[in-house]
């Protein structure tokens, strides 16, 4: 059976000579004109890969995209978009997407791009983050901590992502001070003590575990562990902690 790829755009121009060009290819092609088209057809279609437009009627191409990786539904997405600006790239991406291509496009790349996206096929990549009762919305920079909301510095957000895109692994102090910090500045010997004591007392202590001589581990909650729980979010940072610039 061949690839089948779903073209969700609304200029019938464009979507006809994507259609004419990728069956050219050898790929099966169906095409939808609107965002609810789209995203019912991405759904139960049985589709290898989707091309997606951004500007869309009845429902945008950040909503399709966002519906679909809500749902779990990890069909790879290469969106196609006339909004070139640095933040709707980054918004595109965010959402779910696994590629953004500006218009005007070269078919060359475009071919490229999603021979690159087929190799890597539907992996799991979900928008928001999950370990245990913790949640972690990257685009929307949100934490929530048992269903409770909990602000936290960007350095705290950082360190709690990276911990959070290896979940149960142990992540040793260098390799977090290499990948949350930046290599440019200089960064005081105890900064990953400082802020992981931050993180403790926002999330709870026993939601980031020290693996002595190793470094630091994610750990789900015991049930009688409160977000939160430990020193006041506002307490001092304990005796001898040094808190570096953020």
């Amino acid at each position: 059976m061949g690839v089948r790829l779903l073209v969700v755009e609304d200029e019938a121009r464009l979507a006809a000579a994507l259609r004419r060009g990728l069956q050219a290819e050898g790929f099966a092609v169906d095409v939808a004109a609107d965002g609810q088209d789209g995203l019912e057809m991405a759904r139960h279609g049985g589709y290898d890969a989707m091309i997606l437009d951004v500007m869309l009627p009845r429902l945008s191409g950040y909503r399709v995209v966002r519906q679909l990786r809500a749902e779990r539904h990890w069909l790879p997405v290469l969106m196609l978009s006339a909004k070139d600006g640095e933040y709707d790239q980054a918004d595109g991406l965010d959402c779910g997407a696994d590629d953004y291509l500006t218009k005007p496009f070269s078919y060359v790349v475009l071919l490229a791009r999603l021979r690159a996206l087929l190799r890597r096929g539907a992996q799991a990549r979900p928008v928001v983050l999950a370990f245990g009762d913790v949640e972690l919305d990257p685009a929307e920079r949100r934490v929530l901590v048992a269903g409770a909301e909990v602000t936290l510095t960007a350095r705290e957000f950082a360190l709690l992502e990276y911990l959070m895109r290896r979940p149960g692994q142990v992540v040793s102090k260098t390799e977090l001070l290499d990948h949350v910090w930046d290599a440019a500045l200089d960064t005081a010997p105890n900064a990953v003590e400082v802020y992981v004591g931050y993180l403790r007392r926002k999330i709870g202590r026993d939601r980031l575990e020290t693996v002595r001589g190793a470094g630091y581990r994610l750990a789900q909650a015991g049930a009688d562990a409160p977000a939160g729980s430990g020193a006041p979010v506002g307490s001092p940072a304990p005796a001898g902690f040094d808190a570096p610039a953020e």
